[in-house]
């Protein structure tokens, strides 16, 4: 199996100070962001339970961070999950139904790659096939973020991506799906105005990339 040739800054693994979640809380309420705190991964998942209205149509987005926090069993017996219906659809014929799901549910799921304190979110993809959810198209939607993940400002969060979860996803892109990663599309989001439609769980654990 090919490996991934970049080598990640370990600096960037560094959890955040309790000083510098305070400040990216403060800041990303004033961004129309309801921010919670997780003391660990076991307390991010009672809260993103209490925050997912129930009965409702979610998408889980690829994501390390779920991927850790085990949520997807929970997700597809008490949710209307888009994983499921995809499951059940045939790629070749129903492409452009599965993009829809996946791009327009009532609630999406997944993480970003860093917080800055000044309350922004940087969120890369090779694809971009969760960027429409995140940016709009989901009625709702939820990040799970390790407190690693914070840095003070969109400089660091853009090096951040780059020095340390490029080289990452890469290696696990080449260990799943034995071609390597890119960060092909990018989303910045500074605010958001619907009030209400977005939430992040910020972890204190190292959980993600």
């Amino acid at each position: 199996m090919t490996q991934s040739k970049l080598t990640p800054n370990t600096a960037y693994a560094r959890l955040a100070s309790d000083e510098q979640i305070e400040r990216t809380v403060k800041a990303l309420e004033a961004n129309g962001i309801r921010a919670i705190v997780a003391a660990n991964a076991e307390e991010a998942r009672a809260k993103l339970f209490e925050v997912l209205p129930a009965g409702a149509e979610v998408f889980t987005a690829t994501s390390r961070t779920l991927d850790t926090l085990g949520v997807q069993s929970e997700i597809d017996q008490r949710y209307d999950s888009v994983r499921v219906k995809l499951a059940g659809l045939d790629p070749k014929t129903q492409g452009r139904e599965m993009a829809k799901l996946g791009a327009t549910p009532e609630v999406i799921l997944g993480s970003v790659h860093a917080v800055t304190e000044t309350g922004s979110l940087v969120i890369a993809s090779a694809t971009g096939s969760q960027l429409a959810g995140y940016a709009s198209a989901a009625a709702k939607v939820v990040w799970l973020v390790g407190a690693q993940k914070i840095v003070p400002n969109l400089d660091e969060a853009m090096k951040r991506l780059y020095e340390y979860t490029f080289p990452l996803e890469d290696e696990r892109a080449l260990q799943v799906y034995g071609v390597n990663s890119g960060v092909n599309k990018l989303l910045i989001v500074h605010r958001e105005v619907m009030p209400g439609r977005a939430t992040l769980i910020i972890i204190k654990e190292n959980i993600g990339f």
